[in-house]
């Protein structure tokens, strides 16, 4: 056990890669903090990233919440009514009246039409109504930390913090229960692939209206949407959805709402 120790000690002091160790308690991660610092400063995470690092804590809300799931089990007509697709269509109507030119100029660039973003706007955040209760950075660190979590969600905890370092993330961001940042809901890694500056302020940040509504046409275009195409259930454009959330009651629910919507 003492070489054991004394190798690892010797690893570290060379400055040699070791990563970051998961757990299943909130016992070792100041610990797996420590060694994911390291592995960020190799990714090219700077001082400013770091720092907000260094502050994040175990959020045991997020891990509640991360168990606690158990996949869509609802009909579509009772996800319709939980998730409020009544309002959501009313909302949706109003704000693209109230905002036209807005949702036409996305539409002649990504070819995504108003109803699709409006609809996942309101699910996602009620119009922005609610971007979530958890600290964006505390919450991403939580899941990157749980060994049944972390490969998915370290190398978006990197990118969250790289979004830090360019300015378009604050480090006391508030999102939803893994991470999730603004008024569609993007995890970071998204919104470094995919992200655009809808406002021309030279920032992505998807508080900002604008931002987000650009980005989230550019995500599922690249995705593979096609302008002018149909996207009822069936269709090309309907299977594209399954990118942004694979239940199949959401894609369901999104492309009746943005139906009506558009109607």
């Amino acid at each position: 056990m003492r070489r054991l120790a004394l190798a690892l000690i010797l690893t570290l002091a060379a400055g040699q890669s070791v990563a970051a160790p998961c757990g299943d308690t909130s016992r070792g991660f100041e610990t797996w903090k420590a060694a994911f610092a390291q592995e960020a400063a190799r990714a090219g995470v700077g001082q400013r990233g770091l720092q907000a690092l260094a502050g994040v804590r175990y959020s045991q809300g997020t891990i509640a919440a991360d168990r606690r799931q158990t996949g869509v089990r609802y009909s579509l007509q009772d996800f319709m009514r939980i998730r409020g697709v009544d309002a959501i269509v009313s909302g949706g109507r109003k704000r693209k009246a109230a905002n036209p030119a807005f949702y036409a100029s996305i539409e002649r660039i990504y070819g995504v039409p108003a109803g699709i973003l409006l609809a996942i706007h309101g699910m996602e955040s009620g119009f922005g109504s609610g971007f979530g209760k958890y600290h964006v950075l505390s919450s991403n660190a939580t899941v990157a930390y749980d060994c049944r979590r972390s490969d998915f969600f370290s190398g978006h905890l990197i990118a969250a913090l790289k979004l830090v370092d360019r300015g378009w993330l604050d480090p006391n961001a508030i999102g939803a229960a893994h991470g999730e940042i603004g008024h569609t809901q993007f995890l970071a890694g998204n919104v470094l692939e995919y992200g655009r500056d809808g406002n021309g302020d030279g920032r992505v940040d998807l508080y900002n209206l604008s931002d987000a509504m650009v980005s989230t046409a550019h995500f599922l275009r690249q995705k593979g949407w096609r302008p002018g195409r149909p996207y009822a259930e069936g269709t090309r454009n309907f299977r594209v959805l399954n990118e942004w959330n694979a239940a199949t009651v959401y894609q369901q629910a999104i492309a009746i709402a943005a139906a009506r919507i558009d109607g």
